[in-house]
C-alpha cells in the first residue's frame, strides 16, 4: 500500500531529524536511509503478507526478538545454525520458536536489493514491530545501526532468558542484569496478550505446585479448571492460548486477565507481589490510564538496545543462519 509506504518513510526522516533519535551505542533512526533507503518499506510490505496469511506469526516473531536480546544482545545469534545443537536456537527455551522461515526471506528481499547492507539483527526488531503495528498494536522508532554477532550458544539460554516459572524477584533481577527497570518487566510482560504457549510452562501450577499434587492457590479455581481440561499431566504438546479470546489482537486484556488472577505463568502472577508492577497491571486492568501502547513502544526501544554490536564489531551477515 503506497499510502502506509509514503507514512513509514516521512516518519522516519522526521524522527532522524530529532537529535533523540541517536542513542549512546550510535543506533539511530533511518540507518540505512542513504545505503538501502527502501529496507524499511520492503520488511513492512513483506511483514503485510505474512501477516495476511498467518496473523498467529505475529507472537513468536516478537518473541524473537525478545529471545535474541536477552542472550548476547541484540545481535541476532538466536538465528545462528549449528550441525550438532549447540546454538542459542537448539537452547530447551528456544524450541518452540517459530518465524525463522520469515527473517530468512525478508533478508533474501533484501539483499537482493542492497547486497550487504542491512543486518540480522536488525531485521530481527524491524519485523518485531511490524508484526504488532499489523495486529492493531503500537508503532514505534526502531533505532537501527545493529551488527551481527558470530557466537551463539545454547548452554546460555538455560539461565539467561527471562522465566516462566520466576517469582518476582528473580524476574527484576533478570530485567535489572539488562539495564531494563520494574517498569519495563511489567510493559515487556504485556507481549502475553497475544500468542500461545505449550502445558509444560505452566502445568506445574495445575498439578504439582509445591510438590505435594496441589495446584496454585493463587490460580483462580475456574480458570484453572479449564487449564486441566486442556492440559493433561505430561501433555507436551497441546497449545494453550496466554490471553483466551483476544490472543491474536495486540489489546491491554492480558492486564485484566492478571488482576483476575488468570495470568496463565507463575511469573504473570508474580507481577502483583511488587507494588510497582500491581499498581501499573491494575490501571491497565481498569482502563483508567491508556499509556500501554507508548509504554511498549519505549520498553522495546530500551530492550533493543541491549547488547549491540555496531560501528566494525561483528558483521553483515549474507544469510542469517550462518556467520559469513
Amino acid at each position: 500500500m503506497a499510502s502506509i509506504n509514503v507514512f513509514l518513510n516521512l516518519f522516519i526522516i522526521l524522527i532522524a531529524l530529532s537529535s533523540s533519535s541517536v542513542n549512546a551505542q550510535g543506533l539511530k533512526v533511518g540507518f540505512y536511509q542513504k545505503t538501502c533507503p527502501q529496507a524499511e518499506a520492503i520488511i513492512l510490505k513483506e511483514m503485510r503478507r505474512v501477516i495476511s496469511l498467518a496473523p498467529t506469526l505475529g507472537a513468536p516473531l516478537l518473541r524473537l526478538h525478545f529471545h535474541d536480546c536477552f542472550i548476547r544482545g541484540c545481535d541476532a545469534s538466536i538465528l545462528l545454525n549449528s550441525k550438532n545443537g549447540t546454538a542459542e536456537k537448539d537452547g530447551i527455551p528456544n524450541l518452540s520458536l517459530r518465524g525463522y522461515g520469515v527473517i530468512d526471506g525478508i533478508k533474501t528481499k533484501l539483499e537482493k536489493a542492497c547486497p550487504g547492507v542491512v543486518s540480522c539483527a536488525d531485521i530481527i526488531a524491524l519485523v518485531a514491530r511490524d508484526a504488532v503495528f499489523l495486529i492493531n498494536g503500537p508503532f514505534w522508532p526502531v533505532l537501527t545501526g545493529r551488527r551481527d554477532g558470530m557466537v551463539s550458544n545454547a548452554i546460555e539460554t538455560i539461565f539467561g532468558l527471562p522465566s516462566p516459572f520466576a517469582n518476582i524477584t528473580q524476574s527484576k533481577a533478570n530485567f535489572a542484569s539488562k539495564g531494563l527497570s520494574a517498569k519495563d518487566l511489567v510493559v515487556l510482560s504485556g507481549a502475553h496478550t497475544i500468542g500461545t504457549s505449550h502445558c509444560p510452562s505452566f502445568s506445574l501450577r495445575l498439578y504439582n505446585f509445591t510438590g505435594k499434587g496441589d495446584a496454585d492457590p493463587s490460580l483462580d479455581r475456574q480458570y484453572a479448571a479449564r487449564l486441566r481440561s486442556k492440559c493433561k499431566p505430561n501433555d507436551i504438546t497441546t497449545l494453550v492460548e496466554m490471553d483466551p479470546g483476544s490472543f491474536k489482537t495486540f489489546d491491554t486484556s492480558y492486564y485484566k486477565l492478571v488482576a483476575k488472577r488468570r495470568g496463565l505463568f507463575v511469573s504473570d502472577e508474580a507481577l502483583l507481589h511488587d507494588p510497582e508492577t500491581k499498581a501499573y497491571v491494575l490501571r491497565q486492568a481498569a482502563g483508567t490510564s491508556p499509556e500501554f501502547f507508548k509504554d511498549f513502544g519505549e520498553s522495546m526501544v530500551k530492550m533493543g538496545n541491549i547488547g549491540v554490536l555496531t560501528g566494525k564489531q561483528g558483521e553483515i551477515r549474507k544469510q542469517c543462519g550462518f556467520v559469513n
